[in-house]
This record gives C-alpha cells, structure tokens and sequence, in this order.
C-alpha cells in the first residue's frame, strides 16, 4: 500500500484543489512546502549527526522515532510542486461552455418568462425524476435546435448545437421516457440564476458542477425512435418495480434507495427530506455499507475456491453494483477501496485502510478534481476517514461496554466528529438527536440493507421472488419510517448555529486532527472539545446579542422584511408557498435563529395560501399579528392559531391603523383598500406599498397622512411614480427587468434604485449602507 511519501504526495495534491478557495492558493501550498522541507532537513540532520559513533551515548540520540520515518526534504518540495500543479489542472478542468453550447442561443434577458418558444432534439440521459413542483425532470444531451416562430411551425434553419440541458416537463409528458432515447422537446431556453438569498439554493452552481448551463422548461415531447437500448437502468428499474410492486410508497423506494442510493432511485421528497433532517442522510446513500456486505456475502460464499477465483468473482460483484447505482462519487470511493481489498486478498497482504482511502480519493480527483466540491463526496470521503482513525480509540474508551454496544455506540460518533464541521459550514444546523438516532436505527438499517440486497439479487431472476423477499422487509422499513419521524418531532429536533466561518472550519479540523495524532492532544481531547464548541457558538452569542440589521428578501411578489435586532427577530410578511422552505428558513438558519418573537402578516397580495403554516412547522413563532384577516381564510387562520398553540404562541388580528411595536420597529398598515405598510424603524421611516395605483398614493401624500419615506419598496409598474410622488433615499423594486428609459430617468434622481431580481436581498446596518447581497458574493468571488 503507500507508504509515508505516497501520502504526502497524495495529501499535497488534496491540499492543492483545496487551496484553489484561497486568494494565490498555488503560492501558499509551494511555499509551505518549501518551509516544510527546510524544517525537516534541520530535522533529518539532527538525526544523523546523533547516530554518529561520537554521538552515542550523549543526547542527541535521544531523537523522537517519528523524525525516522520522516521523507526527505525532497518529498515535501515534491508534494508542495503537485498542490501548485493540482490548483492549475482545476482551473482548467472547470466545465466552460463552447462555441456551439446550447446556452450560447438563450434570448437575451435570460428569463424563464421570456416566451420565445423552441424545439430542442437530442438524447435523454437520464431517468426522469419527479420535482418538488411535481413535474417531470430529466437530463437531455441536445444535438440540434429549431426556433418556433408560433405554435404550429419553426422558422430559420435548425442549428447543431452540443452541451447539456436541465429539463422540466408536466409529469405526464416524460412518463415512460429511458435513457438513450432521441426526442424533440418544445419550451422555453433559459439560463440558471444564483443564489439571490443568504442561505439560498445556488441553481447556477449546481448545473455548472454537471457541465450545465442553460435550463428547458419544456411544453411538449415528441419521441423520435421507440427503440428500446439495453442499459442498466432497465435492471435499476427493474429492481425498484420488483420491490416497490409489494412493498407500495414510500417502503418500496426507501429499501431501494438504501441498496441503490437515493440519487438512483425517484425516493418522494418527503422521505428524503424527513431522513435529512434527522440526521440519517446517509442511509440513502449506497456507498462502503453495501460494498462491504455485497464483497463479504461473496467471499464466505467462495471461501473454498482459489484466490483469483474470490478476486474474480468480488471484482464482478463491485463492478455490477458500481454500474447498478450510477457511478456516484461516494460508491466510487467504496469501490475502490474494495478493490484494494481484493488486491490485499490476492497479494496475501494486510491492506491499510487510510492508505487504501486516501488512494481512492486521489485517484477520483485525478478523474474529476471539481468533486473536491461536491458535498456528497466531502462527507462520504470524511465520515470514513473517521471511521478508520476514530473507531478504534473510541471503541477502546468504551471498553467498560460490551464489544457489540460499543461498536454501535463508536461507529455513528466517529462519523459525526468528521462531518459535523462540514455540515455546520454548508447547513448551519445541528440534528440534535442524531447520534442516539444512528444508535437506535443502526439494526434497523443493516435489517433493510441486507434484505433489500438479497431481493434485488432475487429481482434480477424472478421479478415475484424479489417482490415476496421485499415484502418481508415491510415492518422494519414502516418502524424505521415512524422511528425517524417520531425523532424529527421532539422538541429541539434541530438547533440552529449558524453557518460558521472558513476559519473557524480549519481551527476545528486541525483539532481533531491533534487529536488523532499528537498523544498530548489525546490524554487532553475533552480540552478540544470545549475550544471547538466555544469556537462555534461564541461568535454565535456575540452576533445574535449585538447585531441589528434588516434584509429584505428576494421573493418576487410580496416584500419579506426580517428584522435581526440584537437576539430578537421579526418577519413581515411570508410570500406564496414553498417561500418559507426555500427562501426565508434557509435564511434564519445560516444566521443561527430558533425562533420568530414577532410575526406580521399583511396579505398585500390578496393571497389565500402563504408560509406561515410552512414556518411554525419548523420555527416557534412567539407573537403572530394580522391585519385585517378575511372571512375566507377562517381555515387558514385555524391552523397557524393551532400551531401555534404548540409553542405557547399568541394570535392577535389587527385593525388598520393599529400599530405594533416590536422592539426597535414600530409597524402600521394604513389602509386596507390600499395596501401600503408603514414601518417605524429607529430613526428610519420604511413604507412597503402594495400594487395600488400612483395618483391615490399622490391624493395620500398632498394629504399629509403619509409622511414622505427614507425608504420605498414597491412593485416594479409603480416605481417609476411613486419615487416622483414620495422622493425617497432608498427604493426597492422587485423586478429582474426594467424599463431602460425609465431607469435612466430615475437615475438622475437622488434616489438609489435596487431590484431584488438583479441584485438579490438588499441588507441595511445602522453603522453601514444599503447593501445588495449578489453584489457581496461577487466581490468576495473575485477575491478567490
């Protein structure tokens, strides 16, 4: 296996992609090599000079035994060429689109919205999924592109284009579609927006890991061949009919999921997001579980046969299982360190396993360096590593336990301990009963594993046999179900920390790694514990005691206000659903927020459904004021006063004109017929207008009940008249697009313009500016 300089060029090479998200990362890794190798060659001639005849006996022979084994100076200097080296192969292995890349022939505005309507031909390339907005979604190699001048024929001469597409259809047009497959897709091209909000889904990012850049929402298809080619996913499809046929929803697709992994299985998004959050993610990824138990099962059943029989037959085994669950990052790392396994079987040799890791890794990287970046691959690689190094100190701490219960106490904290850091970066939240979680769940999901194995085994040579093993399955996957449901529901299911730092990311990890390594730092490891924890949650009580600060959210209809002022926070208004899940939980949750002290709700766009409901789920929301609530949303109004109820929580309707005071903010609505909020905001006065037309806004000013803003938010039709009309410091509008001879004018006013569709949140501080958050990306982007 390798030896100590292999993994330092290994570790060099690591370093090196990781230190592409620092300003000159090449530099700083060649420089540190160069001090590293200075600092080991005083080092090695230490130890030479000590192991001189003149020497022994006097002190310098004393010389501690890591310094024996240390490469030489060239290692180092070597490792520190390989990191330089790694940064440049990344940059230039980042996906870039081509002359003739589909998403060179978006229209110009980049909008979803923009009808110029197109037909896409090309290949599927993958199974279609169903979505969270329960449509058809696939991926299409296009070949050929045809503009459509109306709903009945194209105009101009098709183009050959190439690249990758993100497609989405109603969910009736891509049933019955495979992989393979030549179709035409009519819609609309566009191209993936980033992140607009703090905490938000980086749609952009995601396609540009897949060597995407341009979106189809598509209308229709129309299949061009009804060929049926030969592939794995006809076996992966026939596995998941097989056990979801006796089994039915959800059981069937989790017990897939937990043999195939979850991104090779269509698992409801209810399931998957339950699992996720309590903190069990990783038992719907197939990965070194399923490798282990698939090359064990082989290796007893083949324990008589020859060696290269065994290797043979278990190389078979992993590559039809790598095949079966799509190459994964995280299958891949698994496969590989079987293989070396197998090797290890076949040599006679005792194979190290973080050499057999740290193998696998590299090799990945080398195959694609852009997966140092995928979050799949980052805990997968991390949770184990923890298992290798971590287990076996721990096991030994608990050996006052029976063997079995240490085990299963050891392995689920291991891999908490090199993960947790990660997620809290990416997340900012702590499953706060995950471990005794993993612990209670962990018979369960073997149970599952094995048995779902052994029913897509029997799958594959009669579909009935595996629908009756899969059946059997039924109550250990219905109890696992209600056990992580019955987790995800106890008070404080997850806390809320905060996104921390890259610092504070680094100081943690090189903790654990003292830990690991230095013996002082392992008789002292409870003294890690407590800098780590203080590291995480010190900042933490320090921003939530002293920041004040207002984000407006990019919500596109309705303004969402959030008040952070010094520990309390405050939500006006919510947005249509699915705003509360993807824009304004992620948000509170990177600023480390457990609860709302006060919730407001105006309604301005007369909408029936909003996130409240979607908010106290997750949130305890303390004070809930509404204006003038109607009539016809009596049901609606019953079920956020019954949640809550859950948290003691208070329900208050409001009449116009009502005001509340909530700390430092003092809202108000003035009319219900036109809907224009008033907020009171230190020395600030804020107004949230609603869409009403400019003349009745001008009637209010001349007036004098409404008293000129420092700050404007208004729909886009109304900015133009309303900045005229009120003359405000600061307004903001929610469109992408604007007039360009209205901007202009508007420009020459003294009035700063924001659109929260081109510049994201828009954030204000006491101390500080208005300032808009894509803009903030950018410019700490341009600094890496």
């Amino acid at each position: 296996m390798i030896q100590t300089s292999g993994v330092i060029i290994c570790l060099g090479y690591i370093f090196g992609l990781l230190f592409t998200a620092v300003p000159w990362g090449g530099i700083w890794i060649l420089v540190l090599g160069i001090v590293g190798a200075i600092l080991f060659r005083r080092r090695t001639t230490s130890r030479q000079l000590a192991q001189k005849p003149e020497n022994v006996g006097s002190k310098n022979k004393a010389v501690p035994n890591i310094w024996e084994t240390t490469p030489h100076p060239r290692i180092w200097l070597a490792a520190s060429l390989v990191g330089l080296l790694a940064t440049l192969y990344l940059q230039w292995r980042v996906p870039q689109p081509g002359a003739k890349d589909i998403s060179q022939f978006v229209p110009p505005g980049n909008s979803s919205n923009q009808e110029q309507l197109v037909i896409v031909r090309g290949e599927v390339a993958s199974n279609p999924r169903l979505t969270r907005s329960q449509r058809g979604q696939f991926w299409l190699e296009a070949t050929q592109l045809d503009e459509v001048k109306n709903e009945k024929g194209s105009a101009g001469v098709p183009k050959g284009v190439t690249g990758k597409l993100y497609v989405t259809v109603p969910i009736l047009q891509a049933t019955g579609l495979y992989p393979s497959q030549q179709i035409a897709v009519t819609g609309i091209l566009y191209k993936p927006k980033a992140a607009s909000n703090p905490g938000g889904f980086d749609f952009q990012k995601f396609l540009k890991q897949e060597g995407t850049f341009a979106g189809l929402i598509g209308r229709q298809i129309n299949v061009l061949d009804q060929e049926r080619k030969w592939g794995w996913w006809q076996i992966r499809e026939q596995i998941v009919r097989s056990q979801v046929r006796w089994l039915g929803v959800p059981e069937g697709p989790l017990v897939s999921a937990m043999v195939l992994g979850s991104k090779a299985v269509d698992l409801p998004y209810d399931i998957r997001d339950l699992f996720v959050q309590a903190g069990l993610a990783h038992a719907l990824a197939a990965s070194g579980f399923q490798t282990s138990l698939i090359l064990s099962v082989i290796l007893q059943l083949t324990k008589r046969a020859k060696k290269a029989t065994q290797f043979t037959l278990g190389f078979l085994g992993l590559i039809i299982f790598l095949s079966l669950t799509g190459f994964q990052p995280a299958v891949l790392r698994a496969v590989i360190m079987g293989f070396a396994a197998l090797v290890g079987l076949l040599l006679k040799r005792k194979v190290k396993q973080f050499g057999s890791l740290l193998l696998a890794a590299t090799l990945l990287l080398v195959f694609n360096p852009l997966w140092i970046w995928d979050l799949g691959f980052q805990l997968s690689f991390l949770a184990t590593l923890g298992l290798v190094v971590t287990v076996p100190p721990l096991v030994n701490r608990l050996a006052w336990l029976p063997p079995a219960i240490a085990a299963l106490i050891a392995v689920p904290l291991a891999a908490t301990i090199w993960t947790l850091p990660v997620q809290l970066f990416v997340f900012g939240v702590v499953p706060s009963y995950s471990l005794l979680l993993n612990v209670a769940s962990t018979p369960l999901i073997s149970i599952i594993s094995i048995g779902g194995i052994i029913s897509a085994i029997a799958a594959l040579i009669w579909t009935e046999a595996g629908s009756f093993l899969a059946e059997v399955l039924h109550y250990p996957t219905d109890w696992l179900i209600k056990l992580v449901d019955f987790f995800s529901k106890l008070p404080g299911n997850s806390v809320a920390v905060g996104s921390i730092s890259s610092w504070q990311l680094l100081v943690i990890y090189l903790l654990i790694i003292l830990v690991w390594l230095v013996p002082w730092w392992q008789q002292r490891w409870w003294f890690a514990n407590v800098i780590a924890i203080g590291l995480v949650f010190i900042p933490l009580w320090h921003s939530t005691n002293t920041l004040f600060r207002i984000t407006v959210l990019e919500s596109g209809t309705e303004p969402i206000v959030i008040v952070q002022d010094r520990g309390t926070v405050t939500v006006i208004n919510s947005g249509d659903e699915g705003t509360g899940r993807f824009t304004i939980l992620p948000f509170l949750q990177q600023q480390g927020v457990n609860q709302i002290n006060w919730a407001i709700a105006t309604d301005f766009q007369g909408n029936e459904s909003n996130a409240w409901l979607e908010l106290l789920q997750r949130l305890p929301i303390r004070n809930f004021y509404e204006y003038s609530p109607k009539p016809e949303n009596s049901i609606a109004i019953q079920a956020i006063q019954q949640e809550l109820q859950k948290y003691q929580g208070s329900y208050q309707a409001l009449a116009v004109g009502q005001g509340v005071k909530t700390g430092s903010i003092v809202a108000k609505l003035i009319n219900d017929q036109l809907p224009i909020l008033q907020l009171q905001i230190l020395n600030q006065n804020w107004l949230l207008v609603g869409n009403i037309k400019s003349k009745e806004v001008q009637q209010l000013v001349k007036s004098g009940s409404l008293p000129r803003p420092q700050v404007l938010w208004c729909p886009p039709q109304s900015l133009k008249d309303l900045v005229i009309a009120l003359q405000p410091q600061v307004a903001i509008a929610s469109s992408a697009n604007f007039d360009p001879k209205a901007l202009s004018e508007l420009n020459k006013s003294q009035t700063k313009l924001f659109f929260t569709g081109r510049d994201g949140a828009i954030q204000w501080t006491p101390n500080g500016q208005f300032e808009a958050f894509i803009e903030a990306t950018e410019n700490k982007s341009s600094m890496l």
